[in-house]
């Protein structure tokens, strides 16, 4: 079986990050080098709202030096993402265009929730154990240097992900000119994590049992190193955990420094980062800290190789990326029932109408959430909730989900009641930046009206939400989208409705949806 090398590149917040993978379905995927450059690309955009020349210039020649190194290697395939201070900076699309330009490498700005799910990815890729741990209530903390997310599973489900502002060069920003002994700035930094933490549990976290928190980040890995850990099964329990925590807690940044052999800049992010985990620990009650060794790198190799049916998890992500949409439908009040129905229809359209609309499995999961989200804007407007349900669904992360994916959702959802207007389309992303490379606003607007389309006919065919069609079979026959359904009662409503968005399906499809009802006997 051949063997892949297969280049990942991270331009985090405090470093550029390079693995060099070999992959193949026979031995996995197996790291082979790993390259580390810090630069503090955070430090300029937490503070200043864009990166530097200087700093620019710096990474510019970093990356140069890392594609030698992928030719030494003989890499033909590699990824290259930036995070959280690349996603933040202001001139973000100059610095992408210059790292094009002066090294040839296409850097891809993911969102912090694709972010996240690629973390999980490595999570599940390296620890044999991730799916019996998250059999019972775990918490994922990936604590990063921009932001920390907090994700819950509870028996091999993903219960919530939410994103904190908790990164440690952001903490270390908003504390930076407070002047305070080493006690004091820890108090200060415990505040700013209560702050968060507070708000997330009474929201998240309830009375929920957490046995088992999952360590993910640069920074917890290095300071659990420390304590003697350094296999991926290690673990640590909370007296453990607290005891290190009081011992860190006491040093000054000389001290910390001296004592983990690194520089100023770096020493200033280990402590905030024990206070995250040290905390959520706390809030949660976890009995078991796991910290598996693993960096985004890990996650981008996993992702590709996952991506070309190199590996294979035993772990549904998608799932959890459905069950993220679902949370947040069941914390609107949608009605469950309906978007069974719904969904149940919407999938089965997709699937007869395959060789008419010409979309594949990451378009349909995309139908699924907007089928499931459809009616959330309810909650804060019944008269308008097509604009309400967008507003939600743009302001809500989605594990697993890009920036525009997100806006193609919450469109889908926006014109399920409105005119569609090719020419209004909004759209926040700028085509390219999330590395879609062949796509262009045309053709995400056509999208964007294939899903529409399916989501008014299968609307339609549950307008009084008393699943009459539950029974309904589909087919194409003769340029039509036949639904034939034995229910002998009142279609009424239904059949009007069905007239009515089968002329917009027709003009995007060019088949002409047809219902049938069996004659009664």
């Amino acid at each position: 079986m051949a063997v892949r090398m297969f280049a990942a590149i991270e331009i985090g917040s405090f470093a550029l990050e390079l693995g060099i993978y070999e992959i193949s379905e026979k031995t996995g995927i197996r790291c082979v080098d790993h390259i580390r450059h810090v630069i503090a690309l955070g430090s300029d955009t937490f503070s200043e709202g864009k990166i530097s020349y200087g700093l620019a210039d710096e990474m510019c020649s970093v990356l140069e030096d890392f594609t030698g190194i992928m030719k030494t290697y003989r890499v033909r395939e590699y990824r290259a993402y930036g995070t959280t201070a690349m996603r933040e900076a202001k001139n973000s699309q100059i610095i992408l265009d210059q790292i094009c330009v002066r090294t040839g490498l296409k850097v891809r700005i993911i969102s912090n929730s694709e972010q996240r799910f690629i973390s999980y990815k490595a999570v599940a890729a390296k620890t044999g154990e991730f799916n019996r741990i998250i059999q019972k209530g775990t918490a994922i903390v990936d604590v990063g240097f921009g932001s920390a997310q907090i994700s819950l599973f509870d028996k091999d489900t993903l219960v919530t992900t939410q994103s904190l502002p908790l990164g440690t060069l952001r903490i270390r920003s908003q504390l930076a000119k407070i002047p305070a002994s080493v006690r004091s700035h820890c108090l200060h930094i415990e505040e700013l994590v209560d702050n968060e933490l507070i708000t997330f549990r009474k929201m998240y976290l309830k009375d929920r049992k957490i046995d088992n928190l999952i360590g993910i980040g640069t920074n917890i890995t290095y300071l659990m190193r420390q304590l003697g850990f350094n296999t991926a099964a290690d673990r640590v329990d909370a007296k453990e955990m607290e005891l290190f925590y009081e011992r860190l807690s006491q040093m000054t940044l000389d001290q910390i420094e001296e004592r983990f052999n690194v520089n100023s800049e770096y020493a200033s992010l280990l402590l905030p980062a024990a206070v995250v985990y040290r905390r959520v620990m706390e809030v949660t009650g976890a009995g078991q800290f796991w910290i598996p060794d693993i960096g985004l790198c890990d996650g981008i190799a996993a992702e590709y190789a996952d991506d070309c049916r190199l590996f294979r998890f035993s772990h549904s992500f998608e799932n959890d990326i459905l069950a993220a949409a679902r949370n947040m439908a069941k914390r609107y009040k949608c009605h469950a029932g309906h978007n069974q129905m719904l969904e149940q229809y919407a999938l089965s359209i997709f699937d007869a109408a395959r060789k008419f609309h010409g979309m594949g499995a990451r378009e349909r999961l995309l139908l699924q959430i907007a089928v499931t989200l459809h009616g959330c804007g309810k909650f804060i407007s019944i008269r308008n909730s097509n604009e309400s349900s967008y507003n939600l669904i743009m302001s809500t992360e989605i594990i697993g989900l890009s920036h525009l994916e997100r806006e193609i959702i919450a469109n889908v959802v926006r014109y399920n009641i409105r005119d569609f207007d090719y020419d209004t389309i909004q759209l926040e992303t700028q085509i390219g930046e999330d590395g879609s490379g062949n796509l262009n606003r045309s053709s995400i607007t056509i999208l964007i009206a294939k899903l529409t389309a399916i989501l008014r006919l299968a609307n339609s065919m549950d307008k009084t939400h008393k699943s009459k069609l539950a029974d309904c079979r589909m087919a194409i026959r003769e340029g039509e989208l036949v639904i034939t359904t034995g229910y002998t009662g009142d279609l009424a409503l239904e059949r009007a409705s069905f007239e009515q968005k089968a002329d917009f399906f027709e003009e995007i499809f060019g088949i002409r949806p047809v219902l049938k009802q069996k004659r009664r006997a």
